[in-house]
């Protein structure tokens, strides 16, 4: 079975697929107010993971719309919370936003938060895609972590999607997968990268530099900078879980 994937959601002009209920999950790392509000627009459930709230604050108030702010509250603010500002959580609680404290330190942020999620689901009967704002900058201990994670959830959810300004990101199971390239939202840079796992072997169509039933792993070959071909869709065959990431254009 070809698995396909598609990042509709990363396109502002896009409407709505209402095939798909996605929830969004603010990491404490820096992001634009566009990409913010595109993809508010393509999730229905909304939270923050402990300082995700500061930065959910600080880049509406940036904005000098003092009436910003109470358009994107989220539904929930949940970490250990020692990293939310007190004028940040004293705001949000003000507006009836939960803020939960959660002390459990085999946890991250992140994972508490896709826990509460987990949650939802189990009360609603309704299946979401995740996708995480923020994870792949900054602390390389913190993107690591954002690369091991996915890596497990690859078990459990379907489909988990990293975004931050620079990039989009995924793990592409074992198997076959077709990728529809929105190539008005995606730039031409993009990559395979053999993460958790020794060796993978890859065949690709729709790259410039194209995989032939090619051995990829840390100490071999790794497809880094490689480019989308305009116009193509994307086909990956892979024998071990992989990550995929794309380059996205600055609009």
């Amino acid at each position: 079975m070809v698995v396909e994937w598609c990042t509709q959601f990363l396109d502002p002009r896009a409407s709505k697929d209402l095939n798909f209920s996605r929830a969004l999950i603010i990491l404490n790392q820096p992001f634009s107010a566009r990409l913010l509000k595109t993809l508010w627009a393509a999730c229905e459930w909304h939270s923050c993971a402990d300082g995700g709230a500061n930065r959910l604050y600080d880049v509406l108030g940036a904005s000098g719309d003092p009436n910003l702010r109470t358009s994107f509250l989220p539904d929930m603010v949940k970490g250990d919370l020692d990293s939310i500002r007190d004028d940040v959580k004293l705001y949000y609680t003000s507006l009836n936003v939960p803020v939960i404290h959660d002390p459990n330190q085999d946890s991250t942020d992140l994972m508490k938060c896709v826990q509460a999620l987990e949650e939802k689901e189990r009360i609603t009967g309704r299946e979401f895609e995740i996708v995480i704002l923020g994870g792949l900058s900054g602390r390389l201990d913190q993107t690591v972590h954002t690369l091991s994670y996915l890596h497990k959830l690859r078990k459990t959810r379907k489909r988990v999607f990293t975004v931050t300004d620079d990039n989009v990101g995924w793990v592409l199971n074992e198997g076959e997968h077709l990728i529809h390239i929105n190539h008005d939202v995606l730039g031409q840079t993009c990559g395979l990268l053999p993460v958790g796992i020794d060796s993978t072997i890859l065949t690709t169509t729709g790259l410039r530099w194209n995989l032939d039933n090619t051995e990829s792993s840390f100490d071999g070959i790794m497809s880094t900078s490689n480019h989308l071909v305009p116009g193509q869709d994307v086909t990956i065959k892979t024998s071990k879980p992989i990550w995929w990431c794309a380059e996205l254009r600055d609009h």
